[in-house]
């Protein structure tokens, strides 16, 4: 396996909306950028505000990543959530652990920003081994 980076990108996910990748693969390891919860095929926001659809997009946005690169989230070591509003913490908490709280579940940071994205309520990135 070369050290040079190398991009990944799926259709499965929605396209970056500036100057960066889906992912990027360096040796054996993913670093995911931030998925907001657009839908791949239109590019449209999901949920209309509701932090709990949101989510489900974000990491069903989030999965397509990892799996167009060839791995899954139990290979996931470390995650950055991003909220617009700390209150949704639990919500967004209890819908994570559904995909991540299986196995050893990844090392974390939450916190609350002034905004994201389009008025998203949710981002998440991530870091995955590969091999």
């Amino acid at each position: 396996m070369s050290n040079q980076p190398t991009a990944v990108n799926t259709d499965a996910a929605p396209a970056p909306v500036g100057p960066y990748n889906q992912a990027v693969r360096a040796g054996d390891v993913l670093y995911c950028s931030g998925q907001i919860a657009l839908d791949p095929s239109t590019g449209a926001m999901v949920g209309d505000g509701d932090v709990e659809a949101e989510t489900q997009q974000v990491l069903r946005n989030l999965q397509a990543v990892l799996a167009a690169a060839g791995t899954s989230p139990q290979r996931v070591v470390r995650t950055t959530v991003f909220l617009a509003d700390l209150a949704d913490f639990g919500v967004v908490n209890a819908i994570y652990d559904k995909v991540f709280g299986q196995g050893v579940s990844p090392a974390r940071a939450c916190v609350q920003v002034a905004a994201l994205p389009r008025g998203a309520r949710v981002e998440i990135d991530a870091i995955a081994f590969l091999a």
